[in-house]
């Protein structure tokens, strides 16, 4: 046992993070719902047994199996960037059940100004929340800066709903079904950037090959910020496009939506956080002038590219 453990990496990935399909492997293993439910003693022996790897002191009997399983639980439950405990429903192994609720009543409940009001408040408070949690965290954010956040988000949201509401009012029946997922795409293109203004306005931090911290590129927040944005778009719209085509033979089993919800989510989860690479790969050419300065004179040898962790 412990010559199969002598050359194990708890964190090397299981899968190849370069191609689509590795990328939504290991997000399936990590967005897995069920880990949800597991107890926070567990996720606590999680986080002991992957520190103890990584400094190669694992107790006698240790199998790979064990320590797959604990680097599972952990990627789940805890920041990347911090190793801090993340809070559940900002977990986005916690995007099936919560997404699944809400977006079946968004979808149920859009004919009645304030059920629209309402249920768009309660996703963008639930959004607020996500992007808080998965941000980067080498970037802080103010209280302040998180309630304009908040506040921007879900004006955006509730007014996209509601002004597309009565401009569809003598549209077909289709067509009104379709203004939640035209709200909540408004909504993730304000919500993101406002909630990590921060990076934007100070950069997000890049790294050369061997994790060795070059420093601070604004150009590179805006990549990783963009492509985060776009996987939450993609995320929500299998659901909020395609469920409405049969919401006229479903509106007897009301039950039904929200289970069809969360079998897209399922799915749709891992497969948009796969669309991109948690971390990612920019030219150098494309820094900042300045910090291309800083690596010419940091490094003899020229450096093609720079690496930084998008957040989910």
């Amino acid at each position: 046992m412990e010559a199969e453990l002598s050359g194990f990496d708890v964190d090397a990935p299981r899968w190849d993070q370069r191609t689509f399909l590795g990328r939504v492997k290991h997000f399936f293993n990590i967005t897995d719902p069920r880990t949800v439910l597991v107890p926070e003693r567990e996720l606590d022996w999680a986080k002991v047994m992957v520190e103890k790897s990584r400094i190669g002191a694992m107790p006698p009997g240790t199998s790979v199996e064990q320590l797959l399983y604990a680097k599972k639980l952990y990627d789940s439950a805890f920041h990347p960037d911090t190793g801090e405990k993340m809070n559940v429903i900002g977990r986005m192994s916690f995007q099936v059940p919560g997404g699944m609720v809400i977006t079946g009543f968004m979808l149920q409940f859009y004919r009645t100004m304030p059920a629209v009001i309402f249920w768009q408040w309660v996703n963008q408070s639930f959004n607020a929340l996500v992007n808080y949690t998965n941000r980067n965290a080498a970037s802080p954010i103010s209280n302040r800066q998180m309630a304009l956040s908040y506040v921007t988000a879900t004006t955006t949201a509730v007014a996209t709903a509601v002004g597309m509401n009565m401009l569809t009012k003598r549209a077909p029946p289709l067509v009104a079904r379709w203004v939640p997922f035209a709200a909540v795409a408004a909504a993730n293109c304000v919500n993101i950037p406002m909630m990590r203004q921060q990076e934007l306005i100070q950069g997000i931090c890049v790294k050369d090959r061997n994790q060795n911290e070059i420093g601070y590129s604004q150009r590179a927040a805006a990549i990783g910020i963009a492509q985060v944005v776009i996987s939450r778009i993609i995320m929500a719209a299998p659901g909020m496009i395609l469920l409405p085509v049969l919401m006229e033979r479903l509106e007897k089993l009301r039950f039904m939506k929200v289970m069809l919800c969360g079998c897209c989510l399922v799915f749709m989860v891992p497969v948009a956080c796969g669309l991109f690479p948690q971390i990612c790969e920019l030219p150098v050419s494309s820094l900042e002038p300045d910090l291309q300065d800083t690596m010419k004179a940091k490094y003899k040898e020229p450096v093609p590219f720079v690496y930084f962790n998008k957040g989910l």
